[in-house]
């Protein structure tokens, strides 16, 4: 009897993950998905479990149960138990989530990007993640709204490599979440849907339920797309930004007492877009500390319109004129 024809949905996510899995720089001996239970990071692990095994890659999966909704536990237990069936090497992490001002969602994704982080120390693997063009689009909204330039609409990366060594893969970014439920369904895997992804309280669910469908319908299908094509781009941009900076940078930037020092005149020579970026990679380079537009801007009239004013304030460090230089200090 002759094989059922291979689903679309299902052709779709394999090809992505085939594709993530070809790009990296070192064919790793294992991956681990971060598994939700959702649609979306089931349809990758299911996915994962089938390029991965092609290829000899070992999978692991991991769910981290927060503790936040009751039957956490059991939803945690479920997810596992679908990675299992899968072949995969199921894992469940229950963590604490600390409160802080930046509010519940962002304090558990705090505490399970840690979780997550430890097991990829721990095994020497990279973290897949589960998140798709939707949720792409979602962000470059989202990061429009903030107004905080450039660098907010990319968006989400399809890699990211942490100082640490930990690689965060994206393998999902070109692929709807319509098309994860519908590799799910195809393959008989039963998704969780996740309460809080219906709840209008979050910004990301209103944009998700309302601001998106109204774009849709006013201004046509394809809004989606066109918003991860605009991040994708951008983020384009960006690489060729950061190696001019970089360049640059080695030639203007000399060390100071308790700091760093920028020349005046260099930075005064450079368009304002590339002032601005090497005034904010200088003070997050040194001092971990990201700036505001804004406290950019008044950096910035220290090159452009100095007229003897003192030193600014910035978060970890202070900015003052000293002759030719801008002189940045740990405060």
């Amino acid at each position: 009897m002759p094989d059922a024809p291979l689903s679309p949905a299902v052709a779709e996510v394999r090809l992505a993950v085939r594709a993530a899995l070809t790009a990296l720089p070192d064919p790793p001996a294992a991956v681990i998905v971060a598994l939700s239970g959702g649609a979306d990071s089931l349809a990758l692990a299911a996915a994962t479990a089938f390029e991965a095994r092609a290829a000899g890659i070992r999978t692991l999966s991991v769910t981290v149960d927060h503790g936040l909704q009751e039957g956490s536990d059991r939803i945690a237990a479920d997810a596992a138990a679908a990675a299992q069936s899968l072949g995969i090497d199921a894992r469940v992490q229950r963590v604490t989530v600390a409160a802080s001002a930046d509010g519940p969602e962002a304090d558990a994704r705090v505490a399970r990007y840690a979780a997550l982080r430890a097991v990829a120390q721990a095994e020497n693997a990279p973290v897949l993640l589960g998140h798709t063009l939707d949720d792409q689009a979602e962000t470059v909204l989202l990061g429009l709204s903030r107004g905080s330039g450039a660098a907010s609409l990319q968006g989400m990366a399809p890699v990211r490599a942490d100082d640490d060594g930990v690689r965060w893969v994206r393998p999902l970014l070109a692929v709807r979440r319509a098309t994860t439920r519908a590799a799910c369904a195809a393959s008989g895997l039963g998704a969780w849907d996740d309460p809080h992804n219906a709840d209008p309280r979050y910004l990301r669910v209103r944009v998700r339920e309302r601001v998106l469908p109204v774009l849709e319908a006013e201004l046509g299908p394809g809004i989606a797309e066109a918003l991860a094509r605009t991040a994708e781009q951008l983020r384009e941009d960006a690489e060729a930004f950061d190696e001019i900076i970089h360049e640059t940078i080695e030639d203007i930037v000399e060390h100071a007492e308790a700091g760093i020092s920028v020349s005046a005149a260099a930075l005064a020579a450079n368009p304002a877009a590339l002032r601005n970026r090497i005034i904010r990679l200088v003070v997050q380079s040194e001092f971990g500390v990201g700036l505001t537009r804004r406290q950019t801007l008044e950096v910035a009239r220290l090159v452009t319109d100095w007229s003897g004013q003192g030193p600014i304030d910035l978060p970890g460090c202070t900015a003052a004129r000293r002759g030719g230089r801008i002189v940045f200090r740990s405060r």
